[in-house]
C-alpha cells in the first residue's frame, strides 16, 4: 500500500535498505546529498528502512532525516524491530515511497553525482529496463576479474550470461527503474537472510519481457568488505535457483547436448539435473589430454549406483549445443581462446553455467 506522506508528484524514490550501517551512513548519505539532479525540477525523495539494526544506525539516520527534510528532500524513515533480510527491507522502503521511478543504493556503497540524473534520463526513455551502470570499487583492486566481467560484457550478454557466479548482469548496487517494474515482477523475495533476492527478482523479470541497460559510465563506488550481505549467500542456493531457470527456459528446447568440463564442476552438473535432462547429455568435452579419450562414470553415492558413464572428446569435436561449466578469466585466456577458435553463438551454440 502506498504510504501518502506527501500530496506532490515525486519523480524519484531512493530506495536504502540498512541493517547496521553505522559505519558507512555518513559516507552515502553525502553522496546523495551532492546528486546533479537535486538541482533540477525533478522531485526526488529518500525511503529508508532500517532493518533491525542495533549499533548507531537508528540515530544517525534520524539525524539525517532532518537534514533532508530541511532543505525540502522528503525522507521517509521506517524502522523495524527484527531483521528480516534484505529482499523484505527492499520491499518496506519501496512501499513507504510514491516516486515513479526507484534508485536503489545499498548504504555502504557511494553515488557519483551525476548517477541519478544519467539513470533517469534512461529510465525514461526506457520505462520496460532495468537500468544499470559501471562500477569501480573499494579497495581499488579488489575482484578484479569480477569488475572487469561487469564493466564490460555487451548488451546481447547482459541477457545471456546469466548462469555465472557473478550473479545478475546488471549489479543490483546500481539498478534504477520505473516503479511498474517493482510491481510487475510483484517486489523482491522475502525468504530471509541467504536468499539472492536480487537473482530470484532478475530473471522475473526477464521472464516477463523485461528490458536490460548499462550506462557505460561509473557510476557507483561498490564497497567490498567482509560485512556485505553477498557474503551470506551460498553459492549452492544461486546455482540452484539458475538451474531451475535452465531446466525451465533451456533444456526442454536441447535434444541433446555436451558439458564442457569432465572436471568436479561438470560431474556436480550432471547430478544434479533431473532425470529428464541427464538424459539429453551426450558427452564430456575437454581440453585435458588425460581425460580425452576416456569415460566418467558419474556415480550417486545416495541412490548406490552409477548414474550416467559419459565419453570424454577434445572440445574441437564435441557436438553442440555446449554446457560449460567453465569459469571466465581464470586460464590467462586461454579458455576464451579456444572458445573463440570455434566460431559458435552464446545463447544458441553454447550456455555459461560457472
Amino acid at each position: 500500500m502506498i504510504n501518502v506522506h506527501n500530496l506532490k508528484m515525486i519523480d524519484i524514490s531512493i530506495i536504502i535498505p540498512v541493517y547496521n550501517g553505522e559505519k558507512w551512513i555518513n559516507t552515502c548519505m553525502r553522496s546523495v546529498m551532492v546528486q546533479s539532479i537535486l538541482k533540477t525540477n525533478l522531485k526526488v525523495e529518500i525511503s529508508v528502512f532500517n532493518d533491525g539494526s542495533n549499533d548507531g544506525t537508528k540515530k544517525l539516520l534520524e539525524d539525517w532525516a532532518e537534514h533532508f527534510n530541511s532543505i525540502g528532500v522528503n525522507f521517509i524513515l521506517t524502522n523495524s524491530q527484527i531483521s528480516r533480510g534484505v529482499g523484505a527491507a527492499k520491499n518496506g522502503a519501496i512501499r513507504s515511497s510514491i516516486g515513479n521511478f526507484l534508485c536503489f543504493q545499498d548504504i555502504d556503497d557511494i553515488m557519483h553525482e551525476n548517477r541519478m540524473l544519467l539513470q533517469w534520463e534512461a529510465a525514461n526513455s526506457n520505462p520496460n529496463a532495468l537500468i544499470g551502470s559501471q562500477i569501480s570499487r573499494i579497495p581499488t583492486y579488489s575482484t578484479p576479474r569480477f569488475v572487469h566481467w561487469a564493466n564490460s560484457i555487451s548488451p546481447m550478454q547482459q541477457k545471456l550470461q546469466i548462469y555465472t557466479s557473478n550473479g545478475p548482469t546488471l549489479l543490483m548496487p546500481t539498478w534504477f527503474c520505473h516503479r511498474s517494474i517493482f510491481e510487475r515482477v510483484g517486489g523482491f523475495d522475502e525468504s530471509g537472510h541467504g536468499t539472492p533476492e536480487d537473482l530470484i527478482f532478475f530473471y522475473k523479470h526477464l521472464d516477463l519481457g523485461g528490458d536490460v541497460h548499462r550506462i557505460d559510465e561509473e557510476l557507483v563506488i561498490y564497497r567490498y568488505h567482509e560485512e556485505s550481505t553477498t557474503f551470506s549467500i551460498q553459492r549452492k542456493i544461486i546455482q540452484e535457483i539458475q538451474l531451475r531457470r535452465l531446466e525451465k527456459c533451456v533444456f526442454p528446447y536441447w535434444t541433446s547436448f555436451t558439458v564442457w568440463n569432465a572436471g568436479k564442476s561438470g560431474r556436480r552438473f550432471i547430478r544434479s539435473l533431473s532425470q529428464i535432462t541427464r538424459d539429453k547429455v551426450i558427452a564430456f568435452c575437454d581440453v585435458d589430454k588425460n581425460k580425452i579419450g576416456h569415460s566418467v562414470e558419474l556415480y550417486c553415492p545416495v541412490k548406490r549406483k552409477v548414474l550416467k558413464s559419459l565419453p570424454v572428446v577434445h572440445f574441437k569435436d564435441a557436438k553442440l549445443p555446449l554446457l560449460i561449466c567453465v569459469k571466465l578469466d581464470f586460464t590467462n585466456g586461454e579458455f576464451e581462446k579456444n572458445l573463440r577458435s570455434l566460431n559458435i553463438i552464446e545463447g544458441i551454440d553454447y550456455i555459461l553455467f560457472s
